[in-house]
């Protein structure tokens, strides 16, 4: 892989956590206006800028992209943002803390590289991807990066680990941060430290020169606008050592990244009662009563479902999956084929109006606060994939199914921005 480092755009120190946000996608612009309110210097007013607008204004109005750019320009006059003299990296690590329900009672913490990843091996499938892009949203995205000539936000990448990368980051950490703050509304630590030292960075690069793939472990969208840029540039200049031959990516070693659950509900029975809904299931299923206590899949292929009050125990019968095949072995395929497709008739998850998905994030108490409101009639809930599911997915050029991953922690925007030219 080739990465290099680059003379990031930082808030200083003492304004970090009044400038970074979370990312543009994980939430909607009300709510961006909300957790914005009374903070010029939210990272919102640049990578959401609708919200500068009144409510209801189409974030895709060409005055919204107008909006970014003289917020950006605010922001640097301001000295809200500011640039880094010489080309850098940096070490971004995420931490759930032991009281988070993810961390299982005990405080992790995964250590990401912040670099500048080279277009083309985007372009060329080093940086491999597990999910389809839409269009209109990856078009929404470059304009964004055309507009501001700045990564405003980086994207989620995961490497094979390495031992030396590791003896590297932890020697760097050993100094004091540069932030260190634990944010509202998620409540994950984020700490990042600066690399200043040239033989650290030139170590870097030459590890990395030797890794022969990386993944998308999230950020599909910003990973495909933001080549899509860079290529458009080299296209027009012909020239491959511009600095818009970079974006910014996070890197962390896929033996440190926590997956969770993505899950499904459902607005009906597609006309069945549930007795005829749970006789259907146990074709394909051992199903096994679970009261109203919550239960939680415990290993692939086996499911949980909360109906008329009550949690089930799903598992899938032998011969209804191939564990050979890196789609067919996925509990997303299993369940969208036995559930979603043959009993429900959902075949599109991506435009389906009777299914919603819910982040494991929430929790399952959220799929039976979903159905007990009778907003939805069934919930089911998945065992997480696995990174290296992820992994043998993105070298067997398959795409996996909708709404699979959900990466937990999120990156925080505006720790850093990266700048085209």
């Amino acid at each position: 892989m080739r990465i290099k480092p680059f003379k990031g755009i930082r808030p200083p120190k003492e304004l970090v956590t009044q400038v970074s946000s979370r990312p543009y996608d994980v939430l909607n612009s009300e709510e961006a206006r909300k957790e914005a309110a009374g903070n010029e210097m939210s990272l919102y007013h640049i990578i959401k800028p609708e919200i500068n607008f009144m409510p209801g204004t189409d974030e895709h109005d060409p005055r919204v992209y107008g909006e970014a750019k003289q917020q950006y320009q605010r922001f640097k006059l301001k000295g809200w943002l500011v640039q880094d003299q010489t080309e850098k990296y940096y070490v971004y690590a995420q931490t759930i803390l032991a009281d988070n329900p993810l961390s299982g009672g005990k405080e992790k913490t995964q250590y990401g590289l912040v670099v500048g990843a080279w277009v083309d091996d985007y372009l060329e499938g080093r940086i491999k991807k597990h999910e389809l892009t839409r269009r209109d949203k990856e078009e929404d995205r470059m304009k964004h990066v055309r507009t501001l000539n700045a990564n405003m936000e980086p994207v989620f990448f995961a490497y094979p680990h390495r031992d030396d990368l590791d003896k590297i980051v932890a020697e760097v950490c050993k100094a004091a941060p540069e932030y260190d703050f634990v944010a509202a509304p998620e409540g994950f630590r984020h700490t990042f430290w600066v690399i200043n030292d040239q033989k650290t960075i030139a170590q870097i690069t030459e590890i990395f020169a030797e890794i022969p793939a990386m993944y998308i472990a999230d950020g599909h969208h910003r990973s495909a606008a933001a080549a899509g840029v860079g290529a458009e540039k080299q296209k027009a200049t012909g020239n491959k050592d511009a600095e818009f031959n970079y974006f910014l990516a996070v890197c962390f070693p896929d033996n440190q990244l926590n997956i969770i659950d993505y899950n499904r509900v459902v607005k009906d029975l597609n006309g069945l009662s549930e007795e005829e809904f749970l006789a259907k299931l146990a074709e394909d299923f051992e199903i096994e009563d679970k009261g109203s206590e919550i239960y939680k899949p415990n290993k692939l292929h086996n499911f949980s479902l909360y109906l008329g009050g009550k949690w089930y125990s799903l598992t899938a019968k032998a011969g209804r999956y191939n564990d050979a095949d890196p789609i067919g072995v996925l509990d997303v395929t299993i369940s969208s084929n036995l559930i979603l497709d043959k009993i429900f008739g959902i075949k599109d998850l991506r435009s389906d109006k009777r299914i919603d998905f819910v982040g494991g994030i929430r929790g399952l108490g959220e799929l039976k606060r979903r159905v007990d409101s009778g907003e939805m009639k069934v919930a089911l809930a998945l065992y997480p994939v696995t990174m290296q599911q992820i992994i043998d997915i993105a070298d067997s050029g398959n795409i996996m199914p909708p709404k699979t991953t959900w990466f937990e922690p999120k990156l925080r925007s505006g720790l850093v921005v990266h700048e085209l030219d």
